[in-house]
C-alpha cells in the first residue's frame, strides 16, 4: 500500500471495507459474535425456567407462582442488562480493531475486548445518548401526537371524517418521526468512532460526531442502505434451508405431536443460528466503514493527512485525535501501509 492517506470516495471507502474485513475476518467475526454469545447463553436458562414453570404452575399455588414470576421478571432484566453490556462491548471492541486494522497495527480479540473496560462507561453513555436523541425521544413526541390526534378525533364525534383525519395525520406523524429519527442518527453515527479514537466524554464525542458528519451524511446513508440490503440476502440465504425443511416435512405428512413439536423446535435453533450468522458476518461491515468515514472526515476538515505525515517524520508533537489516542498503542506503521 504505497499511496498516502488521502479523501475517499464512497466507493473507495465500500472498497476498503471489503479489504480490511477479508484480511481480518477471524478478528472481527469473533468480537461481533460476543453480544449474540451473551444472549444465547442468558436464554437457555429463561427457557429452561419457562419449561419447569410451565409444568408446575397448574399444581403450583398462588404464591409459588408469583414467585416463578417474580424471579422470571429478574432474570429477564438481568440478561437484558447482561446483552446491553455485551453490546456495548463488542461495538466499542469493532471500532478499536477497525482503528488498529486502517492504520497498520496488529490487534487480537482478546486485546481489542480489553480495551473496552477502562472506558467501558464512557462508551455506554455515548449509545445511550444516541438512542435517547436519535430514537427516544423523537418517538416518545411522535407517540403523544398520534395519542392527542385520536383524543381530539374522539371529542370531535369519532365519525367517518374526523378518524379518517386522524389516519391521515397519524401516517404524518410517523413519517415525519421517521425522517427525524434517520437524519439524527446518521448525525450521531461518528460519535463511538471519535470516543473510541479521541478518547473524548460522550457528550463531548456527540458534539464531536455532528461536526464530523457533515458534508458526509448522505453517504453514509447509501452506506447504511447497501449493508442493510446485504444482510437481507444474508438472512434469505440462511432460511433457504429452513424453508426446504419445513416443506420437507409437510409433503411427508406427519402430523403427531410429537413429530410437531420436534420441527418447531429444529426451526426455532435454525432461527437462532441464522441471526447469529447475520449478526456476525455483517455488523463489522458498517462499524469498519463507519471508522472509514470518520478518518476520511478529518482528513477532508481537518488536515489529519498532513498532521499524520509530520508526525510520522517527527516535525510534530503529540497531536490531537487518533494518534494520541487509542491507536497509538500499538505500534507505529509504515507510512506506506495506512492508506491501502
Amino acid at each position: 500500500m504505497s499511496e498516502p492517506l488521502r479523501p475517499f470516495t464512497l466507493g473507495e471507502i465500500l472498497d476498503r471495507t471489503a479489504q480490511l474485513y477479508r484480511r481480518n475476518f477471524v478478528l472481527f467475526a469473533g468480537i461481533a459474535a460476543v453480544p449474540s454469545a451473551v444472549i444465547i447463553a442468558a436464554c437457555v436458562p429463561l427457557l429452561a425456567l419457562f419449561a419447569v414453570w410451565g409444568r408446575a404452575i397448574t399444581r403450583g399455588t398462588a404464591l409459588q407462582n408469583a414467585a416463578m414470576v417474580l424471579l422470571l421478571a429478574v432474570m429477564v432484566l438481568v440478561a437484558m442488562t447482561v446483552a446491553a453490556g455485551a453490546t456495548v462491548v463488542s461495538q466499542a471492541a469493532l471500532v478499536q480493531a477497525g482503528l488498529d486494522a486502517h492504520m497498520g497495527h496488529r490487534i487480537k480479540i482478546r486485546e481489542a475486548l480489553k480495551s473496552v473496560w477502562p472506558r467501558f462507561w464512557q462508551y455506554m453513555r455515548v449509545l445511550v445518548l444516541q438512542g435517547t436523541f436519535a430514537c427516544l425521544i423523537p418517538g416518545a413526541i411522535a407517540g403523544g401526537a398520534v395519542a392527542l390526534v385520536f383524543l381530539l378525533a374522539r371529542l370531535a364525534g369519532g365519525g367517518i371524517a374526523a378518524n379518517a383525519t386522524a389516519g391521515f395525520l397519524t401516517f404524518l406523524i410517523f413519517a415525519t418521526a421517521l425522517v427525524f429519527i434517520v437524519l439524527r442518527a446518521l448525525t450521531y453515527s461518528l460519535a463511538l468512532p471519535a470516543c473510541v479514537a479521541e478518547e473524548k466524554p460522550a457528550w463531548e464525542s456527540l458534539k464531536r460526531s455532528i461536526k464530523l458528519s457533515k458534508g458526509t451524511r448522505g453517504r453514509i446513508f447509501l452506506m447504511f442502505l447497501l449493508v442493510w440490503a446485504l444482510s437481507v440476502i444474508v438472512s434469505i440465504i440462511g432460511y433457504i434451508p429452513m424453508v426446504i425443511l419445513t416443506a420437507a416435512a409437510a409433503a411427508l405428512g406427519h402430523s403427531t405431536a410429537q413429530y410437531t413439536t420436534i420441527l418447531l423446535f429444529a426451526t426455532q435453533i435454525m432461527n437462532v443460528l441464522i441471526n447469529f450468522a447475520v449478526q456476525v458476518l455483517i455488523t463489522p461491515v458498517y462499524i469498519v466503514a463507519l471508522v472509514l468515514f470518520y478518518f476520511d472526515q478529518r482528513i477532508r476538515t481537518e488536515g489529519f493527512d498532513i498532521e499524520w505525515m509530520m508526525q510520522q517524520a517527527g516535525l510534530s508533537g503529540a497531536a490531537n485525535g487518533p494518534s494520541q489516542g487509542a491507536i497509538s498503542a500499538g505500534p507505529a506503521p509504515d507510512p506506506g501501509t495506512v492508506n491501502g
